[in-house]
């Protein structure tokens, strides 16, 4: 026979007795030889020699106990095991409310037991260094790193900088809600036991599979953004701004395969792109020059400058042309050109009046209409009332044809029906009404 520890505290985490199926207290029976689940019994279903299908009662068995010491006398193995878990749920330091969970020691006892056992104990220590050394060898993995500091920062729930770090908690390596939060769902009713069929359990396994390469997922992004640095959102931002507008877009196309590359490899692809893109300027640059006929960088600095001048002079014509083809205003040019010739003087321009109509409202530019659709449909006439009213012909073609068919059907069309034909400014509705009774296209009811 042989004492092993229990599962738990708690009798609810033990599974029930196979003979009475109520919940186990310690000590309690295992048996030794059937498995692979065990096959656990209280202490009366044992004496009274219960069995079933394969399980007989003269089997080899094991007392399944923690009422023992291990590390010093006068802390059991449960206590040492309900220490560690106060521990946990409390945090370190936190010394009264470990005591007050685990009811049996007082705040001193668990601390000078906790600090002799478990943090000054040379066996202890080595043995978590070595652990720890194996698995950063083996799977590099830790806190994702945020920044260099040796007490990472903790920030408050739903804070700026919890949302700028997208609920990331740097002391924990842990996220608040976790990418695919609730596959841990799927597990919490399964159970295996030894009456189960071969099709269940397959299924239940089926589950279990799932469960895993879900977690796999899981740990994968979190792998991303640890190597990549994306926690620190403004300084990924910051980093992103330093490349041209071009490079930037290529940045954002590309960051959806930073996944399937390391950081490295990928921060040179960019860069690579990068100086690419540099080099195909000035070349381009040079190119240019050797049309020009130039020959040194001192004639490359002089063309330079007279070709950003050229390129003022073609903005200020494009701009004249631009307020010629809209404005048919004299008075209007006229200030305009004042105004620019002002500018180009390095005077500040006199604040001129704007023309404004009787009913104080600004008088707008006729509408130019090269090439609208459907100024080719329209006759002079119809073409100096779109650029009036400022109504694109294609609009108006579709207004007239609506109200020479209610004229139609009517046999007369008045004011207020045309207002309720087409819904739009009034004015405008009046003056399109006005121009077609004079056309002849309609008549008055």
């Amino acid at each position: 026979m042989e004492r092993l520890a229990s599962f738990g505290n708690d009798p609810f985490d033990k599974p029930p007795c196979r003979g009475c199926s109520s919940y186990l207290t310690e000590p309690y029976i295992k048996c030794a030889e059937c498995g692979p689940s065990p096959f656990l019994l209280c202490l009366q279903c044992f004496t009274r020699g219960f069995e079933y299908k394969k399980h007989e009662s003269d089997h080899k068995y094991e007392i399944m106990t923690s009422d023992f010491p291990v590390l010093e006398p006068g802390w059991t193995a449960q206590e040492e095991m309900a220490l560690l878990e106060a521990v946990m749920d409390c945090g370190f330091g936190n010394w009264q409310d470990v005591a007050y969970q685990m009811r049996t020691k007082t705040k001193e006892e668990c601390e000078s037991h906790y600090m002799k056992n478990f943090i000054n104990n040379p066996l202890f220590s080595s043995t978590l260094l070595s652990l720890r050394k194996t698995k950063d060898s083996r799977f590099a993995e830790g806190a994702i790193p945020f920044k260099p500091t040796d007490d990472p920062p903790r920030p408050t729930f739903d804070s700026v900088l919890s949302r700028d770090m997208a609920g990331y908690m740097p002391a924990r390596a842990d996220f608040m809600e976790e990418f695919d939060n609730y596959a841990e769902w799927d597990l919490k009713d399964i159970d295996f036991v030894d009456d189960d069929s071969d099709i269940l359990r397959a299924l239940k396994l089926s589950v279990v599979d799932i469960y895993h390469s879900r977690l796999k997922e899981r740990q994968r992004r979190k792998k991303v953004i640890r190597d990549h640095g994306l926690i620190n959102l403004r300084k990924f931002q910051m980093l992103e701004r330093c490349y041209p507008k071009e490079v930037q877009e290529l940045y954002d196309v590309m960051r959806r395969f930073a996944r399937v590359v390391g950081p490295i490899e990928h921060d040179k692809f960019i860069g690579s792109h990068a100086l690419e893109f540099d080099l195909r300027r000035e070349i381009r640059r040079l190119q240019e020059y050797r049309k020009a006929g130039i020959k040194s960088f001192c004639s490359a600095k002089v063309y330079e400058r007279v070709k950003r001048m050229r390129e003022e002079e073609r903005r200020k014509r494009t701009m004249l042309c631009d307020v010629l083809q809209y404005i048919q205003d004299g008075r209007a040019c006229q200030q305009w050109l004042s105004k620019q010739a002002a500018i180009d003087a390095g005077i500040t321009p006199a604040v001129t009046t704007i023309t404004v109509s009787a009913t104080g409202r600004r008088s707008a530019p006729p509408l130019n209409l090269t090439g609208l659709p459907g100024t080719e449909k329209l006759n002079e006439r119809e073409k100096e009332l779109c650029q009036v009213v400022r109504l694109v012909p294609g609009a108006y073609l579709e207004y007239k044809q609506a109200l020479l068919n209610e004229c139609r059907r009517q046999g007369g069309l008045r004011l207020a029906q045309a207002r309720a034909l087409i819904k739009i400014d009034v004015n405008k509705t009046r003056k399109i009404y006005d121009f077609l009774i004079k056309e002849g296209y309609i008549t008055k009811a």
